[in-house]
């Protein structure tokens, strides 16, 4: 038997798994990166660290199962989205640091993108303009760094998402690595033609970004070239690409129009198929590519997105301090009966979908002397539930789905009482599936761009369903509930 490595390189930490053709994980090995927030606002990452964990974590997994490049078969790569990386193609130095997606500079630069073709941006990349995506960073760095931007003008310069990145220096860099990425990461960066799955010359012209800084666009499932042989897996093919939210609805299985899935990770997104159609949303949902595999049209989505879910379990932890490690807040929440009419905004990085509002900032309302850590621990989790019912009943209203069902994965979904949560808030059934579906997706895509799977009906049937949860909350608290919560983010509104 076969396997498949799959490296999921997310927004705090890097994992490298194993699986066999039967899509089961033989091993795995993963380890968290350093956030830098040198300013309000401002996320960062060290792109070199980021590479160097990879390369630690893929040792790690080989060493544990005591396989050898020999043994497998072909590499699958999930990233997250957005985070825009700028290097020397000569020596291989990032330029900056990588800024990531939760970063929210550049308003300035979003303000007067909109005021320009805000309805024709949107139109054509399926995007708001919003400091979300990679092409508002990728601008602020050009116009802030004089170096960045000498460097661009002399054709020193490249431009990807960390996808671009890993595939370049896995791929031999200076030493003729490919500069390439695939159909989802380059949906996100507000430069793509979602029609035409091409780089759109008029955003370029729009934004003024020079075309030769940018990866060639190819399908999710087919060739990213072969490692260099003189890393660990020299020789194996890179045959499958995905953005880390698109991975996880491909690991879930959501192969249909309306199969929904929904990923309680750093952040929360919720993503709906909508086939081989660009579905327009008026709500504040993004419209984007759900995967391509070569030779085929490619498949599109809805998407909710919401920047703080379980990441704000590591502010509580870091931040706050009121926790020692992220376990501790189930056990804290568990122990009351509810959140004691506190409620938490985590607007850090502003409101994302369906509201877009940069504007808004963190906030927690409803306390009292009778409040206690644990009522803030148990609002911090209710505060995803609340931001997800409210992607729902959008994605409800704008496509036309019922939406009486979706797959939950990611590292909040072991909490089952959170998944209770939310199908009595957002009157769902809630099924989870693997925990880990970001990198089964990678994996699944891989295997089908190098043939271990026919397709995408071959690997429908190893998704295995391990939970389930119905709505039993009567109507009347569920309104209440959406009530206050509503009143909580309007006191969140307008603060910067």
């Amino acid at each position: 038997m076969g396997h498949i490595l799959a490296i999921d390189e997310g927004t705090t930490s890097t994992r490298a798994a194993v699986l066999d053709e039967g899509g089961r994980t033989v091993a795995s090995a993963a380890r968290e990166f350093d956030q830098s927030f040198p300013r309000p606002g401002w996320v960062e990452h060290d792109a070199l660290e980021i590479w160097r964990v990879t390369r630690e974590m893929i040792g790690q997994v080989l060493g544990t199962t005591q396989l050898t490049a020999s043994d497998i078969d072909c590499i699958g790569i999930t990233d997250q989205r957005e985070t825009t990386v700028v290097w020397d193609p000569a020596t291989g130095r990032p330029l900056a640091p990588a800024i990531v997606w939760q970063d929210t500079r550049g308003e300035e630069l979003v303000a007067r993108l909109a005021d320009r073709a805000e309805d024709r941006i949107t139109e054509i990349t399926g995007l708001p303009p919003a400091t979300y995506f990679s092409a508002v960073k990728l601008l602020w760095l050009l116009e802030s760094d004089e170096e960045i931007r000498r460097a661009a003008d002399e054709g020193r310069l490249l431009f990807g998402t960390i996808d671009s990145w890993l595939i370049w220096n896995l791929t031999g860099g200076v030493d003729g690595g490919l500069h390439v990425t695939d159909v989802t990461n380059a949906s996100r960066t507000m430069l793509m033609d979602l029609a035409t799955l091409d780089w759109s010359q008029e955003m370029l012209d729009l934004t003024g970004v020079p075309r030769d800084l940018l990866p060639e666009i190819r399908p999710s499932i087919g060739d990213f070239g072969t490692v260099a042989s003189r890393h660990l897996l020299g020789g194996v093919p890179i045959t499958g690409v995905l953005g880390d939210q698109q991975s996880a609805a491909f690991g879930q299985c959501a192969f249909t129009p309306g199969a929904t899935k929904n990923t309680y990770g750093t952040g929360c997104f919720l993503l709906t198929n909508t086939g081989t159609t660009i579905e327009r949303a008026s709500g504040g949902l993004i419209s984007t590519v759900a995967f391509q595999q070569e030779g085929f049209p490619a498949q599109y989505a809805l998407e909710g997105s919401i920047a703080v879910a379980g990441s704000l379990v590591q502010w509580l932890r870091d931040n706050l301090g009121i926790i020692r490690d992220s376990a501790e807040v189930e056990a804290l929440a568990d122990s009351v009966e509810d959140s004691g009419d506190v409620y938490f905004v985590p607007a850090f990085s502003g409101l994302y979908a369906p509201r877009w509002r940069s504007d808004a900032r963190g906030t927690i309302v409803g306390l009292t002397r009778y409040s206690t850590k644990a009522h803030i621990s148990r609002a911090a989790l209710e505060s995803t539930v609340f931001q997800t019912s409210e992607v729902i009943e959008t994605l409800r209203r704008d496509s036309g789905f019922a939406i009486d069902e979706i797959r939950a994965d990611g590292g909040m979904a072991v909490n089952g009482a959170l998944l209770q949560f939310q199908a009595d808030i957002s009157a769902c059934t809630v099924v989870r599936g693997g925990i880990e579906s970001t990198a089964i997706g990678a994996a699944f895509a891989a295997g089908i761009g190098r043939g271990i799977y026919s397709g995408t009906e071959d690997v429908e049937s190893l998704w295995e369903e391990t939970g389930r949860w119905t709505p039993s909350m009567p109507e009347p608290d569920r309104t209440h509930r959406r009530g206050r919560w509503e009143a909580a983010v309007e006191r969140s509104l307008g603060w910067v």
